[in-house]
C-alpha cells in the first residue's frame, strides 16, 4: 500500500505541475486574444473617431447622440451598431487596464471578473504548451504543493475516519455482550 501511495503521490505532483504551468500560458493566450480584439474594434471605430474629432471636439458620445437623434432613419439605424462597437471598445480597454498587474492578480481577475466571452473563446481555442518561464515554473510548483497538501489532507482524513469506524464497530459487540 505504501508503494501505491508513493506512486500516486508522484503522479499527482507531476499532473499538478503540468496543470499549474498552464495558468500563465492561459493568461498569455487570453491577453493576446484581448489585444487582437482591441486592435480590431479600434480599427473599426477609427473613421468614426475622425468624424467625432472633426465635428464634436473628439466626443464619441456626442457623435452617437447625433446619430440617435437624427431625423434620418439611416443615421438612426447606424446608432445601435455604432454604440455596440463603442461599448465593446470601452469593455476591452477596461479589461486591458485590469490585466496590468502581477500574475496572481491576473489569475484572480480572470477567475472572478474576466470577460466571459474572451475567457470562453480562449478556453475553446486553447493550445497546451509547456513554457519554461519563471512564472510558469513558479505556478507549476505552487500548484503541485497545493495538490500534494490536499492529497495528504484527504489521506489523513480518510485514515482517521477509517480508524474511527473500526473502533466503533469493535466497541458495539463488546458493549452489547456486557449487558
Amino acid at each position: 500500500m505504501n508503494m501505491i501511495y508513493r506512486y500516486l503521490s508522484i503522479m499527482v505532483a507531476g499532473a499538478a505541475i503540468l496543470v499549474g504551468i498552464q495558468i500563465p500560458n492561459f493568461i498569455d493566450q487570453y491577453e493576446k486574444r484581448l489585444d487582437a480584439h482591441m486592435i480590431e474594434v479600434t480599427a473599426n471605430l477609427r473613421g468614426f473617431q475622425a468624424i467625432a474629432d472633426k465635428y464634436h471636439q473628439g466626443s464619441f458620445e456626442a457623435l452617437l447622440r447625433e446619430h440617435e437623434n437624427s431625423a434620418s432613419p439611416t443615421f438612426q439605424g447606424e446608432a445601435k451598431p455604432l454604440r455596440t462597437m463603442y461599448e465593446r471598445y470601452k469593455t476591452f480597454f477596461a479589461e486591458q487596464l485590469a490585466m496590468k498587474t502581477s500574475l496572481p492578480g491576473k489569475a484572480v481577475h480572470l477567475l472572478l471578473k474576466g470577460n466571459r466571452e474572451l475567457v470562453d473563446e480562449t478556453h475553446t481555442n486553447y493550445s497546451f504548451n509547456v513554457p519554461l518561464s519563471s512564472d510558469a515554473v513558479f505556478s507549476g510548483i505552487l500548484f503541485a504543493v497545493l495538490a500534494m497538501g490536499l492529497l495528504e489532507a484527504i489521506v489523513h482524513l480518510s485514515g482517521a475516519l477509517f480508524r474511527l469506524a473500526v473502533r466503533s464497530v469493535r466497541r458495539k459487540p463488546y458493549a452489547t455482550a456486557r449487558r
